[in-house]
């Protein structure tokens, strides 16, 4: 039997459940059915990664925000697989899953193998320490759901003991270093000084937010969303600074201790929490696997997302690195990933049915890029290269549309009526609880 043909009743497997993979996911089991496509995650559940600094600041609830996969799995036609990827054998079209414990160890499902017809990889980024020294030691990244609720835990406890030492007598600060000034980064800055003021209506009193939760951002550029227009940059640097948030360009971390952050020029940030937010790079995994990266890691992959010199699998979103026509990558931005899933769900069923598909390349189309300031502002340029031009906008029209970028992916993955409902639903819920999770 030829090798397609022995294939040909396995699904389409997509590991990962981020942006890109689940809405390719589910634009696929809707059109072909639970028996035809496979979603690998090991999580069980799905946040939106560009509001994982609202975790962080405890403004957004992961509870209330995550979608659980199996309820995506079965309300768009594709089958859920719990447990993280370890293995590839793209030989026998073949994907080797974790087996999955709980707390103490005990294993709750074993180990599996997944045959597939196409494997799509779709396993994001993590953190790019650049092998500064104590970097991976002493700081925290928001890769993950977890890392954005391990970082809120955190800085709860360091606020409650700053709180006790306060009502004491003595000294009380919490002194938070953000490295790196990209849109993590800002975004971190701007919904951590508001969330310091929340706090310090709720339980913590004695705290000044301003005075007793100190807020450093350092970029090693000589400006903070350096990609990005000018303006923008000028714009966000400027509401940061009105907002207490010290913005430090120029800044190249060379050193991180427990107790502080230490640059190329000597000088000192004392730290009692540290954010790195300076680079990212695809999971050393893939390399492990076998697959051609590049330097950062990422899969090559050709202008049609295939994985260059393997048949068969195809690659989407950070971990890929797709060339565009100048020689230039894709950026690793959430509007890349939601395209490319868009442009794999119409290649991916004429693959799976043996028919003929076009080498016409997958076009990036760079729609702008929103920074989200808190809940009452954004700044950020509309447009890109649909115009050829750049629009900026700020203000509560930003934050509206940078809202709506949320909605909408919300909607490729529940639909326009849950979506509303929702929103709405959420909208309710804060007027009910705590601005900040407090517990």
């Amino acid at each position: 039997m030829a090798d397609g043909e022995a294939h040909n009743d396995a699904p389409i497997v997509i590991v990962g459940g981020g942006a890109g993979g689940l809405e390719l996911a589910c634009k696929l089991g809707r059109r072909l059915g639970p028996q035809r496509v496979t979603l690998v995650d090991r999580q069980l559940f799905h946040i939106w990664k560009p509001s994982l600094h609202e975790v962080a600041a405890g403004t957004l609830d992961i509870h209330q925000e995550g979608l659980s996969y199996e309820m995506l799995a079965h309300d768009n036609g594709f089958v859920f697989c719990y447990g993280a990827l370890t293995g590839l054998d793209t030989a026998r079209r073949e994907v080797a899953v974790a087996a999955v414990h709980d707390e103490q160890g005990q294993e709750l499902i074993p180990a599996r193998t997944l045959t597939y017809s196409e494997l799509v990889l779709s396993i994001g980024s993590t953190a790019n320490h650049f092998n500064v020294p104590g970097a991976a030691e002493h700081t925290l990244s928001l890769n993950q759901p977890a890392d954005a609720e391990h970082f809120r835990l955190r800085l709860l406890k360091l606020l409650t003991a700053a709180e006790l030492r306060k009502s004491a007598g003595g000294e009380g600060r919490v002194r938070v270093v953000i490295i790196g000034g990209g849109a993590t980064g800002v975004e971190l800055a701007a919904e951590l000084r508001e969330a310091s003021q929340v706090h310090a209506r709720y339980g913590f009193r004695r705290l000044d937010p301003l005075r007793d939760v100190p807020l450093t951002l350092l970029e090693g550029a000589d400006r903070i969303l350096a990609p990005l227009p000018e303006k923008v940059s000028a714009s966000a640097t400027a509401l940061l600074r009105e907002r207490g948030v010290e913005v430090v360009p120029r800044c190249r971390v060379a050193r991180i201790t427990p107790e502080q952050v230490e640059d190329s020029e000597g000088r000192i940030f004392p730290a009692d929490i540290v954010v790195w937010a300076a680079g990212i790079q695809a999971p050393p995994l893939l390399a492990a696997l076998g697959l051609p990266v590049n330097k950062g890691g990422q899969i090559t992959v050709t202008p049609t997302l295939g994985v260059v010199g393997v048949a068969h699998v195809h690659a989407l979103g950070d971990c890929a690195a797709c060339p565009m026509a100048d020689g230039r990558l894709v950026p690793p931005r959430a509007q890349a990933a939601h395209q490319q899933a868009s442009f794999l769900a119409a290649r991916l069923p004429r693959l799976l049915r043996g028919q003929a598909v076009s080498d016409k390349p997958y076009v990036y189309r760079d729609h702008g890029s929103l920074v989200s300031l808190g809940t009452r502002s954004s700044v950020g340029s509309l447009m890109g290269n649909l115009m050829g031009s750049n629009w900026f906008v700020q203000g509560l029209l930003a934050r509206t549309m940078y809202v709506s970028l949320h909605l909408m992916h919300h909607q490729a993955v529940l639909g326009t009526l849950r979506t509303a409902v929702l929103a709405f639903a959420r909208f309710l819920v804060k007027r009910a609880t705590p601005l900040v999770k407090l517990h």
